[in-house]
């Protein structure tokens, strides 16, 4: 009960400070780890076939069994809602309740894990392109939401990732640069047919688009712009491993326990001034697990996490947030850090399940983003990109996503 009763006046706080915000969705404060995948467990870029299976994982901290239904919207490819009835790309019924739900098991953190994969009996695809699940309470408040992808692929795409092609960002920057082979299928107009988005890690905050070929050859449609898909290098993910709970490691400085359990990080150092260093990351996700129970989706634990950045620098009246896929990548009050000055760091509480965590610290200043003020941006950075192709002829109703092409820059070209 007292574990409740804390969580409770923790995240009511959490609420006045969400209500604030400008996001467009006040996502709920009790929903945690939000997994969409169109994969294995690890993989979380939400993009399948037409024929394959999408999963959706979230966490309900409350210490409830709520219940939650979902809805899918069909957007252009630009994310802005289609005009497409329901019935035009839905098979089925959505706005149902999701069934799939299990109650935490031997954690300090009561929780409930709710799971929902898409198609099901009760609703699938017609079409593919760009889609947002939302998740609904029983009043009707849209308490989450993401976005999906869903391909029908008609054609390939082979892309490359080079240092900068100007000299002056040659150290920082990486340039991305395609062909679309287009052989076996006609697209009569390029020009105005296709339009291709490029990610960097899966995040759609820095995406690319570009509306125009370079160059449109037989079967080929080239892509080597330079300034239109460059992209900062950035730097490696910073990291922290919690699946054990109860020890501290390299990344982890201390560990206590009171209602759940604490972990206090080392004190991070901004990395901006700093050589390139290289080590492993995993591009800013996460992965929960624990070395106490066998499945982690309700049985590993949550813990309040500690987070601090050392001042070495000045900001004004910059903000700094805390950020990765735990919070998919949204800048809110819950993730922003507060400066110490006896201390002289910024600080951060987040309360976060069991795993391995990738994360970085930007700065928000006049609603802009730097990603890489703090923690540096090199060429030699190992980043996965993502081009997706999308066509819309002028007989064509929707934006069909017609190809997608990945890779890394571990095989970054000279």
């Amino acid at each position: 009960m007292k574990i409740e009763m804390f969580f409770l006046s923790f995240f009511c706080s959490l609420t006045l400070l969400f209500s604030k915000s400008e996001k467009k969705i006040d996502e709920n404060p009790f929903i945690k780890t939000v997994i969409l995948s169109g994969g294995s467990f690890n993989s979380q870029f939400p993009i399948i076939k037409m024929n394959q299976v999408l999963s959706l994982s979230f966490d309900d901290v409350s210490g409830d069994e709520n219940f939650y239904y979902y809805k899918i919207i069909h957007c252009d490819f630009d994310w802005k809602r289609s005009r497409l009835l329901k019935s035009e790309y839905l098979e089925g019924n959505d706005n149902n309740l999701i069934e799939d739900m299990e109650s935490s098991y031997g954690t300090l953190q009561r929780y409930t894990n709710y799971k929902l994969s898409l198609p099901n009996n009760d609703v699938s695809f017609k079409i593919s392109g760009n889609f947002k699940l939302e998740i609904l309470d029983a009043d009707d408040n849209i308490i989450l939401e993401r976005k999906f992808l869903i391909l029908n692929e008609k054609l390939s795409v082979d892309l490359n990732v080079y240092p900068s092609q100007n000299k002056d960002r040659f150290y920082t920057h990486q340039n991305v640069q395609f062909i679309i082979n287009t052989s076996g299928y006609k697209i009569r107009n390029p020009n105005n047919d296709i339009k291709v988005v490029v990610l960097q890690n899966d995040q759609w905050d820095s995406s690319k688009i570009i509306f125009r070929p370079q160059f449109i050859e037989k079967d080929r449609l080239v892509y080597r712009y330079n300034d239109e898909s460059e992209f900062e290098g950035g730097n490696e993910y910073l990291f922290f491993d919690s699946k054990d709970l109860r020890s501290t490691n390299q990344k982890i400085s201390f560990v206590r326990k009171e209602n759940i359990y604490q972990h206090f990080l080392f004190t991070d150092n901004p990395r901006g001034n700093l050589t390139y260093s290289n080590y492993s990351d995993i591009n800013g996700n996460f992965i929960p697990n624990t070395t106490l129970g066998e499945n982690p989706y309700y049985e590993s634990d949550y813990s309040i996490v500690y987070f601090s950045l050392a001042r070495q620098f000045e900001i004004d009246d910059s903000k700094i947030y805390i950020y990765g896929k735990f919070n998919n990548y949204e800048l809110t009050e819950e993730n922003e850090m507060i400066y110490n000055p006896s201390l002289e760091t910024f600080e951060g509480i987040l309360l976060l399940k069991q795993g391995f965590y990738n994360y970085k610290y930007v700065i928000q200043k006049n609603n802009m983003i730097s990603k890489n003020q703090i923690s540096g941006s090199f060429f030699q950075t190992e980043n996965s990109y993502t081009v997706l192709v999308y066509k819309k002829g002028f007989e064509d109703l929707y934006d069909m996503l017609i190809g997608v092409g990945r890779t890394n820059s571990y095989e970054l070209k000279y």
